[in-house]
């Protein structure tokens, strides 16, 4: 085949095989800043270096070219381009055979370098790109940006990564795309810096053994990410975003500041996801800067929807805002360190009648859209929450039980109390799974004892009943003279023998004085033993002996919910 270089103007061929006379005219016309087109010439490294030599600015000593367009060029032996000045440049299918160079190389306005195939090292280091296109480029070997800066949106999408691909230390001043990206040996992003979206979606990590530590202001995108092996990623980022990532093996991920987003993420092996405290540290052992982000460096979880959490671990997060619906073995999931729910607004609410008292507990974020959304909740609620879906009382029920579960088997029985609350809560709201009778039946449960959580509300419950028995016993349940014996006997006339028959005259409500201070104190006494199921032995009246009765049941009833609430809030 026939030379598919662009023809020098002027001349019927390229600029490889112009004669010698013909070549050194057109170089010599040259001048720093010159738009040159060479598309599909090959290269030698020889007339390479005479190009830019020819384009070489006295006053700096470096080349400086205007419009360079080498397009599908092909440089054999490689080709170095180190410290030149490219207005903007155009490589896009161009074939570098041997190792390659543009370090320290300043690309004013566009770097094109789409389709193009670097077959052997490939060096950017400490580069300055504007808007800089590397789609579909491959690398056949070691790939290295490390301290570039690139100012405008910088593009990756569909690249191949044969070796290493090392951007330590760079800075992407916009948004950094590597969509579809394959890498298939390691990549390093060790104290890069991203100050817009870094977007790996659908990348390929195969043989990936540490991510970062990175800084991202804005989003660290992984969606349907695939993971081969062992990994560890670093990340401080304001947002991460992991749905539908998969991952073939262990991994950790350690971050700071960042939201994650793990909705239908699929791991078969223990994958951790830990909050740290403290700066991530170089190997140089200087912390990573990150004045970038803002100060809350806390660690939230917004959705871990559709996530098989039987091998997920959670250290030091919060998941006050986490939609867990559809999470599957979910009573499975482990939490370390210090995680954090969201707590339900306390105080009273008016909309309704009676008044609804709300005590502070755990609480799921679904719960607390699901009740925003009701048309008798009160303030505090939070507003609806993305992604939510119409998640109501019969999806909740299910979540709380797998989380108390969880929190159970982690020998946590005050944390999974709460849990407990918010299942039975959910129950007593469900009108689909729950039939009228069990609705009631919790109703009461929970107006007597918060579910056999709220002691105050049991204890609370036991002295109105004991203040309900004593007035009752008062007035009505107390005879108003101690009962006395009388006797009876039958005289047959004539004489004989007396038989006597010894009877008890019924106790009496008395007609007055019936609170008086006395009264009291033995209402009290009887009051005080139906709550440990003891009988006074009191003569009472008929109404009195069912009143105490009826307090020998209620009473214990209620002094042991008290106790039962207490019990789940201290045990362990």
């Amino acid at each position: 085949m026939g030379c598919r270089g662009i023809h020098v103007t002027g001349h019927t061929a390229c600029l490889a095989h112009l004669t010698e006379a013909d070549r050194d005219a057109y170089l010599a016309g040259l001048v720093p800043g010159s738009d040159i087109d060479h598309r599909g010439t090959p290269f030698t490294g020889p007339l390479v270096s005479a190009l830019l030599d020819a384009l070489r600015d006295p006053a700096t000593g470096h080349p400086r070219l205007g419009l360079a367009l080498f397009g599908s060029a092909i440089f054999h032996g490689g080709a170095t381009f180190e410290s030149a000045t490219f207005q903007s440049a155009v490589f896009g299918r161009a074939a570098f055979q041997g190792v390659t160079s543009f370090a320290s190389t300043t690309f004013q306005h566009r770097a094109v370098f789409y389709s193009a195939t670097f077959q052997d090292g490939a060096t950017f280091d400490s580069a300055t790109l504007q808007a800089a296109q590397f789609d579909r480029a491959t690398f056949q070997n070691d790939a290295a940006f490390g301290r570039a800066i690139f100012h405008g949106g910088a593009g990756f999408e569909s690249a191949i990564f044969h070796g290493d691909a090392g951007f330590e230390s760079t800075t992407f001043r916009s948004d950094a795309g590597f969509e579809s990206t394959t890498f298939r040996s390691d990549a390093r992003f060790g104290s890069t810096t991203f100050h817009g979206d870094a977007g790996f979606e659908q990348a390929v990590f195969e043989r990936l053994a540490s991510l970062g530590p990175l800084v991202c202001a804005e989003r660290v995108v992984l969606s349907g990410a695939v993971f081969g092996g062992p990994v560890t990623l670093s990340f401080a980022a304001r947002r991460l975003e992991c749905r539908r990532t998969r991952w073939s093996s262990t991994a950790e991920v350690r971050l700071r500041y960042a939201t994650v987003d793990f909705a239908h993420a699929v791991f078969e092996y223990p994958l951790t996801i830990a909050a740290e405290a403290e700066p991530f540290v170089l190997p140089d052992g200087l912390p990573v800067a990150e004045h970038i982000l803002a100060r809350d460096a806390r660690v939230r979880i917004a959705s871990l929807q559709g996530v098989d959490a039987a091998h997920l671990v959670l250290a030091d997060v919060d998941l006050s805002g986490s939609l867990f619906t559809g999470t599957v073995h979910l009573d499975q999931l482990r939490m370390e360190g210090a995680c954090s729910f969201g707590t339900a607004p306390s105080g009273m609410r008016w909309r309704t009648w009676p008044p609804v008292r709300f005590t502070q507990r755990r609480i799921l974020a679904e719960e607390c859209h699901w009740r925003a959304s009701q048309p008798t909740a009160g303030g505090g609620w939070t507003v609806a929450l993305s992604g939510s879906g119409h998640v109501g009382p019969a999806q909740l029920a299910p979540v709380y039980r797998a989380l108390r579960k969880a929190f159970e088997d982690g020998k946590n029985e005050p944390g999974a109390a709460d849990f407990y609350y918010g299942e039975m809560e959910m129950r007593r709201h469900d009108r689909t799974g729950t039939t009228p009778a069990e609705r009631r039946l919790l109703h009461g449960y929970w107006l007597l004892s918060g579910y056999g959580l709220r002691a105050s509300r049991a204890l609370g419950w036991l002295v109105a009943a004991m203040v309900v028995t004593i007035v009752l016993l008062m007035g009505f349940g107390l005879p108003k003279d101690a009962t006395k014996q009388e006797a009876t006997g039958t005289v047959p006339p004539g004489g004989g023998k007396v038989t006597f028959e010894i009877d008890k005259a019924d106790p009496q409500n008395p007609t007055k004085d019936r609170f008086a201070g006395k009264r009291f104190e033995k209402a009290l006494n009887v009051t005080l033993n139906s709550v440990v199921f003891r009988s006074s032995n009191n003569d009472l009246t008929t109404v009195g002996t069912y009143i105490e009765m009826a307090s020998r049941v209620t009473e214990p009833v209620l002094l042991g919910l008290a106790v039962l609430a207490v019990r789940n809030r201290v045990k362990r």
